[in-house]
This record gives C-alpha cells, sequence and structure tokens, in this order.
C-alpha cells in the first residue's frame, strides 16, 4: 500500500497519542510533542511497510506532514 498525506498524518497522530483531525499537515509537529525517537519509529515503520529511503535528517529538518509528504515522494 502506497503512503498517502491521511496515512502519514494517521501514522503521527498514533505515535502522538492524538487524533488525526488535530494534526495539522503543515505546522511544526516538534510543537505537538514529535522528537527524535518518534521520527525513528515513524522512519522505521515506514521503510518496514512502504520502503522508505528518506534518512532521520531529512525528517527531522522539517517536522511538518507537508514537507515529509515531499521528502517521502507522497501523492497529494
Amino acid at each position: 500500500m502506497a503512503l498517502t498525506i491521511d496515512h502519514l498524518r494517521a501514522d503521527v497522530a498514533d505515535v502522538l497519542g492524538e487524533d488525526p483531525a488535530d494534526i495539522p499537515v503543515d505546522e511544526n509537529l516538534v510543537d505537538y510533542g514529535m522528537d527524535s525517537v518518534r521520527i525513528m519509529a515513524l522512519l522505521e515503520r515506514w521503510r518496514r511497510d512502504h520502503g522508505t529511503r528518506a534518512g532521520f535528517v531529512d525528517l527531522a529538518e522539517q517536522p511538518a506532514i507537508e514537507a515529509w509528504a515531499r521528502i517521502l515522494g507522497v501523492a497529494s
């Protein structure tokens, strides 16, 4: 299954313990509790389930779902 914006949002919400509707795509996820451990957990999940090849630094430097979608090649 291919990654989508909704899938990214749902996965982010899952690691943050939030409702996906409460996670905006254009805001800094650090403000919502995202940290390096959670980024690594997401990255490992996406590598395992979707073959993602992005690196940790790529995601950590731009912690927003819309930025991650571009980095991960997710279609909008």
